[in-house]
């Protein structure tokens, strides 16, 4: 009995045996009908190395260019930055610093003597956060490309100091002050500007507008023209002040009566819209804040008086004599009208502007 059942046990394993036998033969025969053929191997080794290298190129190609702009990058100045001989850089900050500085009139230049006697305008931007060293930047470049400006009817920047959060700008200083200090001296019956000088200081203005936007690559918008940034210098030749600084400082567009009516997009014929209403300040002496216009602006009074064909009582009594010159503001106040048109398409560019002006006199 015992034989038995020892041979019924082994026949059993050895049954046992064969069939795990069979069962790997079966999976290898599996593996070796599946498995691709051999250059199907050579040919996805080599694709993947071919990625693998690209990847690798691709990759190292953009860690030496970010390499290459951190190293180009210009460095954040500290200390006065001078652009021009006359001012001793050794000397300027603690000049600007000084508390003997005097307001110009209406504007926010103040005059300030350097220690070698030199007379400068300087301008002091604000307090703003200046925590990231890119944004620094930025604004160092942008100061640069201002002081880079070279035209006899815009305020030149001869250096500027990075204090902590403010900046100083230091520019050419103009003994008369602001366009609107003069205009108030006008109203004021404390200075006589006659219809030849207004129109120089018209033709100025728009000079240096043209050279903003037609010179200067890219292109330059002033963004905050108005009186108190038209400087006048000794002969009342015009110098626009605050050139591109309400881009730098986030400074705010002019004010309501000056801006334009246009709000989603700032173009070279906003500051055209702008110059229409300093033109129409120099025609009529008055502003355009002033009571008697009530609810109507500046623009619209004059547009229905040239309508109803009365825009010669739109003008400064005190410029009105010669016939010639009546004429001419005149046209003058037409072209005021066009500049001051709600749709921007309508109205004329700086670069019109200067021949529309001049052909109306000689310069």
């Amino acid at each position: 009995m015992g034989k038995t059942k020892f041979i019924y046990y082994t026949g059993f394993k050895v049954g046992f045996l064969w069939v795990q036998l069979r069962c790997v033969e079966c999976q290898r025969r599996m593996i070796i009908s599946t498995a691709p053929p051999q250059s199907q191997r050579v040919f996805l080794s080599v694709l993947f190395g071919m990625l693998t290298g690209l990847i690798c190129a691709l990759l190292f190609a953009w860690l030496v260019r970010s390499f290459i702009r951190y190293m180009n990058k210009p460095p954040i100045l500290k200390g006065p930055v001078v652009f021009s001989p006359k001012i001793p850089a050794k000397t300027l900050q603690s000049a600007l610093i000084a508390n003997d500085t005097q307001l110009l009139g209406s504007s926010r230049y103040y005059r300030t003597v350097l220690d070698n006697g030199l007379t400068v305008a300087v301008k002091r931007l604000e307090p703003f956060q200046l925590q990231s060293k890119s944004l620094k930047r930025r604004i160092q470049q942008e100061v640069e490309v201002i002081a880079s400006l070279r035209h006899r009817n815009l305020m030149s920047l001869r250096a500027y100091i990075r204090e902590s959060n403010r900046f100083f700008l230091v520019y050419d200083y103009v003994p008369n002050g602001s366009l609107e200090d003069a205009m108030n001296k006008v109203r004021e019956n404390q200075l006589q500007l006659s219809w030849e000088v207004r129109l120089r200081i018209a033709v100025g203005i728009v000079k240096g507008l043209q050279y903003l936007h037609f010179s200067c690559n890219p292109r330059i918008l002033h963004r905050n023209l108005k009186p108190t940034n038209v400087m006048l210098d000794a002969e009342f030749e015009p110098r626009l002040a605050d050139c591109g600084l309400a881009k730098i400082a986030n400074l705010p567009l002019a004010p309501s009566s000056y801006a334009p009516p246009e709000s989603c997009r700032y173009t070279d014929k906003s500051d055209v819209f702008s110059f229409g209403v300093i033109l129409g300040v120099l025609l009529t002496g008055k502003y355009p804040t002033d009571p008697f216009l009530g609810n109507t602006s500046l623009g619209r009074w004059l547009q229905r008086l040239q309508e109803a064909g009365d825009s010669r009582e739109a003008l400064d009594k005190s410029i009105l004599g010669e016939e010639i010159e009546e004429d001419e503001m005149l046209m003058a106040v037409k072209i005021a009208v066009v500049c001051l048109s709600d749709m921007p398409a309508h109205r004329p560019s700086s670069d019109e502007l200067v021949s529309m002006l001049t052909q109306l006199n000689s310069f």
